[in-house]
């Protein structure tokens, strides 16, 4: 064929390819007759080489690896160290952490029980090959891409995970353990894999293994486990932690059942288990958990609250629990010992704990308490209850109760902070007035509020100022000042101070003025201790060094950046100082010539706990006592305890943190507060007469008070001295005129929080 044949062929081949039926490169086709560079390059067929290419090289770098990789040895348990703990002063508080396991032979594991671990973690455990490729997919791209832990594992892979290999969250851990796992299956007979898996699991409770597990959660082997017990097991293995029934919240008990359910399902798919008999299946609840051995008094509750620190700091529990550790704790031993005399003599020795019939309040009675260094953060001393054994979980850091009236310095400070003014246009200062009447109307809110004060009581005439409001701890003054400063200004101020915003909390609604969230006392302390620190954010840390050989954890910084200003600080200090200072004020208790304080009594709905959170210059202590029933862990009134009627934070709270202040800043020299920049405010003028009208009929629309309602003409100075009583009238004054209404009035409410 000539030359001009071979092109006439060529240029016909190129126009069966063009697109439009000419060909490419022919006169008039608009075309160059090339293509471009990123079409030459990017051809489907290139695309599918490169894609086939690459899954041949993955393959045959997973059989390269499958050659390359030998099965390990076992981990050697035996290197396995105990962690010890120290004081701040370098002493040895205690140390534990002996791997608590005893091997057992797939035979002597009930097969039910067998079968509901098998159908929660690995429905297809008997046929696969011993490796989850989708899972294990997933798994290598959280981990690469920093999305969370890898997941979607087989019993098999969990089995090498422990046995072989480590729990490290990489790439090469995550390869290696499919490539083992792999040559496991190949090497080792399934019921081998199974027990090896039983055998090596963590449970929580220093428990590890199935054997360690049925005695920790059950108090029996594991041989005697039922199918109940054996599914919650099941189900606790995903997250030790967590999923600890004793010590689970609400919210997580739901997640639990979940899963717990979701067993029993998979096991009538997998047809192990009869339908009509899961119909009858009912969750077991597990035993309390028991300390450990040399946990014993406050020792169990600080290992405690050190270790979940850690933990919140991203230090997984297990990592924990597998022991090499060193803490240095901010324990000072002498504070330490000096709160706990302090609970011991203030309280546990006025109580019969021993007449479980004649004195039931006495049984319900718990005690916690958190002592923090404001210019540090360091957790000197803590009381989490009279030991594990008695109470598993601490009351320092319980979050299950509300903080009553120890929040109303925070709606004063968000008022502060945000330049908050009453419903006339007049400033919120420590000398802003407002009507102290019981059960008076909030005025401005959606929510119609009208909470009644202790005892019911009237106070002012009807005016009084904030800083006697806060001395005596006014109910209804507060409920107005934080619709005056708007709840959502006030949550706001409350999560920068340090509180958490935990479910339930009543945002939006004026009732938060009161205390009607959850906290524990870290978080109060900490609260109170940024006061103490004049705005500069604190966050209380128990833990001072926590060492490890193989791992480096540097403890969160306790001092952080002005959480609210220092005048905002310093002003809220003045006017807590007064609740102390004033003769009649609801933390009066705690006043003494060796110390400067300042604090603040809280009390709760229906009696079930009360607090005491105040502070010196060099010292901030929340105490708090709180009402549980024994057995149901229920919430109960404190009400009649040590043959007392209704107590408050202003009760052995406030005895216990006395004690506690004398003697902790013993040979020491008690300083004053610096308040530099405290601002009380302009004396405020009433804007009405003193004539209150009468309440309305109940079919009548109940007249709203404003928040400055009338006064005499003179109204009532700051307290600057100790003696600033307001005179409180046991018979409700009727409501004053005003010239807004709110509808009509709301039902009484129960009775709130007094101080």
């Amino acid at each position: 064929m000539g030359r001009a044949e071979v092109r006439k062929a060529q240029q016909q081949r190129g126009a069966r390819r063009a697109p439009s039926g000419r060909a490419q490169g022919t006169e008039g086709s608009g075309s160059t007759g090339r293509r471009t560079g990123i079409r030459r390059f990017f051809t489907w067929k290139k695309i599918l080489g490169t894609f086939f290419g690459l899954i041949l090289l993955g393959m045959a770098a997973l059989v390269g690896l499958y050659f390359y990789v030998e099965e390990p040895d076992p981990n050697n348990q035996a290197l396995q160290q105990s962690n010890v703990y120290k004081y701040a002063d370098g002493t040895i508080m205690a140390s534990k952490g002996k791997v608590n396991r005893e091997i057992l032979p797939i035979d002597k594991i009930p097969m039910d029980v067998q079968e509901a671990f098998i159908a929660i973690e690995n429905k297809s455990f008997r046929s696969d090959q011993g490796v989850d490729f989708k899972g294990l997919a997933r798994g290598l791209w959280n981990t690469a891409t920093g999305r969370g832990k890898a997941g979607g594992s087989t019993i098999t892979q969990q089995y090498v995970k422990n046995y072989y290999l480590t729990q490290d969250q990489t790439v090469t851990r995550k390869l290696k353990e499919l490539v083992i796992s792999l040559k496991v299956d190949q090497s080792k007979e399934k019921p081998e894999i199974l027990a090896g898996y039983l055998n090596t699991s963590y449970f929580g409770r220093g428990a590890y293994g199935i054997q360690a597990a049925a005695q920790a959660y059950y108090g029996v082997d594991a041989g005697q486990l039922t199918l109940e017990q054996g599914a919650y097991l099941a189900t606790l293995v995903q997250a030790p932690s967590q999923y600890d029934w004793s010590t689970a919240s609400e919210e997580t008990k739901k997640r639990i059942m979940i899963r717990y359910n979701a067993t029993f399902v998979n096991m009538v798919e997998n047809g192990k288990l009869d339908e009509a008999k899961r119909q009858t299946l009912k969750f077991v609840d597990p035993l309390p958990p028991q300390p450990p051995a040399g946990m014993d008094g406050q020792k169990g509750y600080l290992v405690q609250a050190a270790e979940a620190e850690l933990n919140a700091q991203g230090v997984e529990r297990k990592l924990i629990d597998a022991g090499g550790w060193t803490f240095t704790l901010n324990i000072d031993p002498k504070k330490q010992e000096a709160l706990e005399k302090a609970v011991q003599d203030e309280l546990e020795s006025k109580l019969d704990r021993k007449d479980t019939k004649g004195k039931p309040q006495d049984q319900s009675v718990q005690a916690g308490a958190t002592s923090v260094d404001p210019k540090t953060g360091a957790i000197v001393a803590m009381y989490g209850g009279t030991s594990l054994k008695d109470h598993w979980s601490s009351n320092a850091l319980r979050k299950d109760y509300q903080p009553g009236s120890t929040f109303k310095p925070i709606v004063l400070a968000s008022a502060l902070e945000n330049g908050a003014k009453t419903q006339d246009g007049k400033p919120i200062t420590p000398n802003a007035l407002y009507d102290g009447t019981s059960k008076r109307p909030v005025v401005g809110s959606d929510i119609p509020f009208a909470p009644q004060n202790q005892e019911d009581r009237n106070f002012g005439t009807p005016m009084m100022t904030v800083q006697e409001a806060t001395n005596f701890s006014v109910n209804s003054v507060y409920a107005q000042m934080i619709v005056d400063v708007e709840p959502r200004n006030v949550k706001k101020t409350a999560l920068a101070l340090g509180m958490k915003d935990r479910e339930g909390w009543p945002e939006d609604k004026p009732a938060m003025s009161l205390g009607t969230m959850s906290a524990n006392t870290v978080e109060m302390a900490g609260v109170y201790a940024t006061f103490d620190n004049h705005g500069k954010k604190v966050t209380p840390t128990i833990v001072k060094k926590a060492e490890h050989k193989d791992r480096e954890v540097v403890p969160a910084q306790p001092i952080g950046s002005q959480a609210i200003s220092r005048q905002t600080a310093d002003t809220v200090t003045k006017v807590l100082t007064g609740v102390v200072n004033d003769d009649g004020g609801s933390g009066n208790k705690v006043r003494s010539s060796a110390y400067e304080a300042a604090g603040k009594t809280g009390t709760t709905e229906n009696n079930v706990s009360g607090w005491f959170s105040g502070f010196t210059p060099e010292l901030v202590t929340v105490v708090a006592i709180f009402g549980e029933e024994p057995v149901t862990a229920k919430q109960v009134t404190l009400t009649g305890t040590a043959g007392l009627g209704r107590l408050g934070g202003s009760s052995f709270p406030a005895s216990i943190w006395k004690a506690y202040t004398l003697a902790a800043l013993k040979g020491g020299t008690a300083g004053k507060f610096q308040l530099s920049e405290a601002e009380m405010g302009a004396v405020q003028t009433p804007s009405r007469s003193t004539s209150p009208t009468p309440s309305p009929s109940p079919s009548s629309s109940a007249p709203a008070a404003s928040s400055s309602p009338p006064a005499s003409p003179t109204p009532t100075p700051t307290p600057t001295t100790t003696k600033t009583s307001p005179s409180p009238t046991p018979t409700p004054t009727p409501t004053p005129t005003a010239t807004k209404t709110n509808g009509p009035k709301p039902p009484d409410p129960p009775l709130l929080p007094e101080h």
